[in-house]
């Protein structure tokens, strides 16, 4: 069987996408990073909230759970804690800081309390650079995706694996076939 995180690896290996620094340790090391709470915490409370919604505007609820229910602000804190260097840990907090700060400006609300169209609308100027560092939503992108799609709510219900396409029946008439087509 395929594993899931070598294929993903080999992915952005392929396309030429550099990962961030610690879902590239992870990856390399083989890790295996838990969707549960971390036992030591490296968000506030408020950065932990404000990072739930921005990563469900990634990875939104439709017909499939999003990021929050597939616990991703819980796997993107077990990554940072666990295999990012120090100025990785930094860009993170320091990006969510900022979006706090502008939502606090723009709206005299904190980030978390947003409508969907005003977080939107600030991670697009952060996706620009022009509220925090350019690197931030790059990085923090590559996370809430990568969580999802390990999480098992992503290879289960977003992704489902068919062994064999459709079903296969030897006794089917060729009259129901048709003609073979030769171009």
């Amino acid at each position: 069987m395929i594993d899931r995180r070598l294929v993903l690896g080999g992915l952005a290996a392929s396309f030429g996408a550099s990962l961030f620094a610690p879902l590239a340790r992870a990856e390399a090391a083989g890790a295996t990073i838990s969707h549960k709470p971390p036992a030591e915490r490296l968000f506030s409370a408020e950065q932990r909230a404000l990072l739930a919604e921005v990563s469900e505007r990634i990875m939104p609820t439709t017909d499939t759970p999003g990021a929050k229910a597939a616990a991703v602000p819980d796997y993107i804190e077990q990554l940072l804690f666990q295999w990012a260097a120090d100025s990785d840990k930094q860009l993170v907090v320091a990006g969510l800081d900022a979006i706090d700060a502008q939502a606090r400006a723009d709206h005299a609300m904190p980030g978390q309390a947003l409508s969907g169209e005003q977080l939107d609308a600030l991670l697009t100027r952060a996706m620009n650079g022009q509220i925090c560092d350019p690197a931030f939503f790059p990085a923090l992108k590559q996370m809430v995706l990568f969580g999802y799609y390990t999480s098992e709510i992503g290879v289960t219900v977003e992704r489902v694996y068919l062994p064999v396409p459709g079903t296969y029946d030897g006794g089917y008439p060729y009259a129901k076939v048709g003609r073979i087509m030769v171009g």
